[in-house]
């Protein structure tokens, strides 16, 4: 396959003309866009509702649309045309109402359309997947797959469509189904649906690695929430995020089973590069150490390779469990501390020191005296590179994430407390020889770009400010997009807004 490389004077010439080259061979030209990926720009904006309007958004290349999920106050599915991403408008929407269902995420291949609906009859029963045809919005097939189904994605080869299935339980615990991934097969729409009950006589060996299961779960299979899933390009494997446990599992595609799980620890935050703001009351944005530990919980997951080595990325968002019959977070000024680990209690309960600071109410009880050994927060505030093979982490961001976003001036220093900018989405994509990372941040209303391309040291390239609460990063390569450009989509829930940035040609 040819590769052209393009300059900012010959960018029309291809535009023009790219569908209808073919080579010698008949194979079409792979068009490679000479852009910088630390110069994305905003060029379109659209705002389809209020909160919870804009949370997730894909592309279909053959009518050059978005889809994008709108649950503010309604269930539907909103159409975009982004034939020119400057001036994006809405075409129309899919009414969901009839499924019965709530949706929670959105993919496309090849003109099909596949949603990820929660039932809403009773949020605890099984979910369904419905596909619709990206043209006329008509059905094609609709699907059962486990509880509570929050993201779905087709596999790269488009055999495949997974879903992350929930499975949170009812504010009671009177009904708390299983958390499982659902593997359907685009060829017959066949579904295989996965739990995690085999991995259970594993649960203390898990758990000492840094893997979390609540003290009030009925069972290891009930207590895990599986939240997002990448899939490797050749197909075959993927990884799913399982936020609350603090974990990632590996799945085979071939087998269709759950080959393992990866527990992820902890992160130290007394350490200079490390160090936090931890209080909403001190008037001021200070980072330091403190004798605090962090447990990653991922919320999205990426995945690239490196010298044939492949590597997962997380969004180490965080996540509590809050139901009537199990809160599991807490202020650590209402919490005892061990007087020998820690003498200076009083002074580190003050609301301007940790007083303030969301901890894990049912972790750090390490000799089971009734205080606090040590202190484990949620989230890692960072977003991490682990190995896809081994699970063991690469590289960390620190504290990168929370400064950036600070000279930005969109760090909001009231989510001190809690969990900071709140990494929540992350997409690794190529761009030319170049393996580059978009963080998407919801407390800190942005998006980050790295250079991955060497998995131990990326180098950061900037921060762009988005809509409020951005909750989906999409990628739309220059192969793929309306203007042979690369484009990245934005949905941002707290605003109901999709944004369109582009970077500048090099």
């Amino acid at each position: 396959m040819k590769k052209v490389s393009i300059s900012l004077l010959t960018a029309l010439l291809i535009m023009t003309s790219c569908n209808n080259d073919e080579n010698s061979n008949n194979e079409p030209e792979e068009v490679v866009v000479n852009e910088n990926p630390g110069t994305f720009k905003e060029i379109g904006s659209i705002t389809i509702g209020g909160e919870a309007a804009a949370e997730i958004s894909t592309y279909d290349e053959k009518t050059k649309r978005l889809f994008t999920v709108n649950n503010s106050g309604t269930n539907q599915i909103d159409v975009i045309d982004i034939s020119d991403p400057s001036k994006p408008v809405k075409i129309g929407k899919i009414d969901l109402t009839p499924y019965e269902g709530a949706s929670n995420s959105v993919d496309v291949y090849d003109g099909k359309l596949a949603v990820a609906l929660e039932s809403t009859t009773n949020k605890q029963g099984n979910g369904k997947v419905v596909i619709f045809n990206t043209t006329d919005y008509s059905l094609i097939k609709q699907v059962t797959v486990g509880a509570l189904p929050d993201m779905i994605t087709f596999s790269p080869d488009g055999k495949y469509i997974m879903t992350a299935n929930e499975g949170e339980p009812n504010t009671d615990y009177s009904q708390d189904p299983n958390g499982t991934i659902s593997i359907i097969e685009t060829s017959t729409y066949a579904v295989t649906t996965l739990d995690f009950a085999s991995f259970a006589p594993q649960a203390e060996t898990l758990k000492k690695d840094g893997f979390r299961i609540s003290k009030v779960a009925k069972s290891f299979a009930q207590d895990i929430e599986p939240e997002y899933v990448t899939i490797s390009d050749d197909s075959k494997t993927a990884w799913v995020t399982l936020q609350e446990n603090n974990g990632v599992a590996k799945v085979d595609l071939t087998s269709k089973t759950i080959t393992a799980i990866y527990p992820l620890g902890f992160k130290n935050y007394n350490t200079a590069e490390n160090a936090i703001d931890v209080s909403d009351k001190d008037d001021k944005i200070a980072f330091n150490p403190w004798k605090v530990k962090g447990m990653f919980m991922p919320d999205a997951i990426s995945h690239f390779s490196a010298n044939n080595v492949p590597y997962f990325v997380t969004a180490n968002e965080g996540d509590a469990r809050e139901y009537t019959a199990n809160t599991d977070i807490k202020r650590m000024k209402d919490l005892t501390l061990d007087a020998t680990v820690f003498p200076d209690a009083a002074t580190l309960k003050l609301e301007t020191n940790l007083g303030r600071l969301n901890l894990i109410a049912d972790m750090g009880d390490n000799d089971g005296d009734g205080d606090l050994d040590e202190m484990v927060a949620f989230g890692a505030r960072s977003f991490s590179i682990w190995n896809g093979s081994t699970g063991k982490i690469v590289y960390d961001s620190k504290n990168d994430v929370d400064k950036k976003t600070q000279e930005l001036g969109t760090y909001d220093d009231k989510r001190s407390d809690d969990k900071g900018s709140e990494p929540e989405a992350v997409k690794v994509v190529k761009m030319g020889n170049q393996n580059i990372l978009f963080v998407g941040l919801e407390r800190s209303d942005a998006f980050m770009t790295y250079d991955v391309t060497n998995p131990t040291s990326p180098q950061y390239l900037q921060t762009v400010k988005t809509g409020d609460a951005p909750e989906g990063v999409l990628f739309i390569p220059a192969s793929k997009s309306p203007t042979k450009r690369s484009l990245l989509v934005v949905s941002s829930e707290g605003d109901g807004t999709v944004k369109i940035y582009q970077p500048d040609l090099k």
